[in-house]
């Protein structure tokens, strides 16, 4: 038997482990359950058993718990990953911290993003958390691979993952979410890496097919492959049955609505208030009445959703 016919190929992240193996070394996907995908074409991630366990070059990492799932990294010696100060649950007093600094400059604050990272160098144990339930998904990276990820969804990274950021351009993107909308990459060059996400509720994806599109409500979106394309999509809410006056007069009575409170919280917060998602979503309407502003997602790749709706911009 050559060594191909012994080794499974996992269904999440295509990697192959020894067929004794109940779970993949490199996600730690379950190798003994079929895929659960629904007849749009959208499949669950990989619900990791407890205690599940991977590995990445001498670093061993270990997911505990459910309900807020809490990931443990034994890094090896010299090896690194990085993840925003408040992901960090605890460490080994001999684990060696710093921090990165992250692009943007101020374009980070008006994001609501950290300006540094903070990077564990092994050898020594740290384990990572969000204060949220939600699942843990495991997303190995292979060079030359990029990965797209809305803000804070990041729990930890691998350091031979570059990371950067872009925000969506466009008034309409600022309109639709305050500040912006803002989507963390990350890149494997020289060697692979592994990129590890906490999703609000449950986690599913789906792979479109070159020039196949489908329209996600932004606090939906948790991922995607940056070969991906993306673009902002506004739709106006017109209610069924209603008179062109009657159309009218509610329409100028929510802007009045809107400019009222916009007014308010303008005086009151000043430019922090302009910068604001909810006094930047109030004054649209006073331009452009009620509406629905999706994101457009065209293949080839995949693209990972989260059940529970989450603000970008927030925490």
């Amino acid at each position: 038997m050559s060594l191909t016919d012994e080794r499974v190929a996992c269904r999440w992240c295509r990697a192959q482990t020894p067929g004794p193996a109940t779970t993949c070394e490199r996600c730690g996907a379950p190798l003994d359950i079929r895929d659960s995908v629904t007849d749009s074409g959208w499949r669950a991630a990989p619900r990791l058993r407890d205690l599940t366990e991977l590995s990445i070059g001498s670093t061993r990492i270990q997911v505990d718990g459910t309900i807020v799932p809490v990931v443990d990294v034994d890094l090896g010696a010299g090896e690194a990953i990085f993840f925003e100060h408040h992901a960090m649950l605890w460490k080994d007093a001999t684990t060696s911290m710093s921090v990165m600094d992250a692009p943007g400059g101020t374009r980070r604050m008006l994001g609501s993003l950290p300006f540094v990272l903070s990077v564990a160098t092994g050898p020594g144990r740290v384990s990572c958390s969000r204060d949220a339930p939600g699942e843990v998904v495991v997303l190995p990276v292979e060079p030359g691979q990029e990965l797209d990820v809305r803000e804070h969804a990041m729990l930890l990274a691998t350091s031979t993952l570059s990371y950067s950021f872009e925000k969506l351009a466009g008034f309409k993107a600022t309109l639709a979410v305050g500040s912006g909308m803002y989507l963390e990459r990350f890149r494997a060059s020289g060697s692979p890496g592994l990129l590890i996400l906490h999703g609000f509720g449950n986690v599913m994806d789906r792979t479109l097919a070159d020039g196949e599109s489908i329209e996600i409500e932004p606090g939906g979106f948790l991922y995607k492959e940056a070969s991906v394309g993306y673009e902002l999509s506004s739709y106006k809410l017109t209610p069924e049955g209603s008179s062109g006056a009657a159309q009218m007069a509610k329409g100028l009575a929510s802007r009045g609505l809107a400019g009222l409170k916009a007014a308010r919280a303008l005086k009151k917060e000043g430019l922090s208030g302009i910068l604001s998602g909810d006094v930047m979503q109030q004054a649209s309407a006073i331009f452009t009445g009620p509406g629905l502003t999706l994101m457009k997602m065209t293949g080839p790749g995949r693209v990972g959703i989260q059940s529970m709706y989450q603000h970008f911009g927030a925490e």
